[in-house]
Parts: C-alpha cells; sequence; structure tokens
C-alpha cells in the first residue's frame, strides 16, 4: 500500500484512452473494517484530473442484463464523470468519440462492483454506458457539468463502428437507447 505521512493516497491506473483513470481505494483496514480516502482534490489535481463536480447521480437497474448508455453530453455541456458501483456489479464501459484523440472510437471496459470498490474515471468527448451483472445494481457518479438536454447525444451499445463486446446479449434495453443512428451518420 502507498502510504503518505499525511494519510492514505488513492490508486490512478491510466487506461489506454487519454485522460481516463480506473482508480482504486488504499484502505487503512483492522477488526472494524476499514477507511479510505473516496476523493482528493489535491491527488485529482496531480493528475490532471477535475477536481469540480456540480452534479451527483444515483442509478439504480432492478434487472440482471439490463444496458444503459451509450450517453454523452456535446460541447459546450460536455463533462468528466467518476463512476462508482455501490450495489451489485455492473460491465462499465466508456468509449472514446473525439475525432483528435489516437484512440478515436476505441472503447474500454472494467468491472466496478459493491465487492472491489474500484472508479472509471471518464474524460469529457467520450460516451459512457453499462451492462449489470446481477439484479439491484446501483451506480453512483459525479459529473463536471450539469444536465443540458440539448447538447445530450448518445451512440447505440451493438453500433458496428465501435464493435462493443459486452458480457452477453443486453435483455433490457430503453427504447430510446435502441433507437440511436448508426455512428457513421449521427455526427
Amino acid at each position: 500500500m502507498q502510504h503518505t505521512k499525511a494519510g492514505l493516497k488513492m490508486l490512478f491506473t491510466p487506461l489506454k484512452i487519454p485522460g481516463s483513470y480506473v482508480i482504486e481505494l488504499d484502505k487503512r483496514e483492522d477488526d472494524r473494517g476499514f477507511f479510505a480516502r473516496l476523493f482528493c482534490e489535491k491527488e485529482f489535481a496531480e493528475h490532471g484530473l477535475e477536481t469540480r463536480f456540480m452534479q451527483g447521480n444515483n442509478s439504480l437497474s432492478l434487472s440482471k442484463g439490463t444496458l444503459r448508455g451509450m450517453h454523452y453530453q456535446q460541447s459546450p455541456a460536455e463533462e468528466v464523470k467518476l463512476v462508482r458501483c455501490v450495489r451489485g456489479a455492473v460491465f462499465d464501459v466508456l468509449l472514446d468519440l473525439r475525432p483528435d484523440s489516437p484512440t478515436y472510437k476505441a472503447h474500454f471496459g472494467v468491472e466496478l462492483s459493491s465487492d472491489n470498490r474500484k472508479m472509471l474515471y471518464i474524460p469529457r468527448g467520450c460516451a459512457h454506458g453499462f451492462y449489470t451483472l446481477v439484479g439491484d445494481s446501483e451506480l453512483v457518479y459525479l459529473v463536471s457539468a450539469p444536465y443540458s438536454p440539448e447538447f445530450e447525444k448518445g451512440v447505440r451499445f451493438d453500433d458496428p463502428a465501435f464493435n462493443i463486446v459486452w458480457p452477453s446479449q443486453p435483455l433490457v434495453v430503453s427504447d430510446r437507447d435502441m433507437r440511436h443512428p448508426d455512428y457513421e451518420y449521427a455526427k
């Protein structure tokens, strides 16, 4: 564990998609349980990450096999998301939609669960979605910009432009998420 004189440090693992991270807790444990830092403005700033979040969201999916996504907001309402699963388990995916990025149209998926307590940091210009691995899965996420419906966009979870491999065929998907056009035609 990486402890400092000031206490615990969060563990930041950069991903192949620039600006994205898996963030893990550095737990101090004893017979009572554990204590860990969930957010630290200084540590986020040291990694060049957003430190100001304007909104917190809570999402509960009742059924295993529910897919939500892939959602994002266009400029000028682009947002950073910090996502954590607080109950259950999900396969969480970020998709790089920044045309000037070296990983444009690439995606990254990770299991977030109440057991592993990992968080996914999603930079501006990336879409986000998740697939529930168990029922009653609940996510809490912070966003850096308020919700702006006029700038809300989405791409289809099964769009061939991205080839995202989900854990299995989704059982529950909203009509809205099913109706997103092919990405090549939606730009």
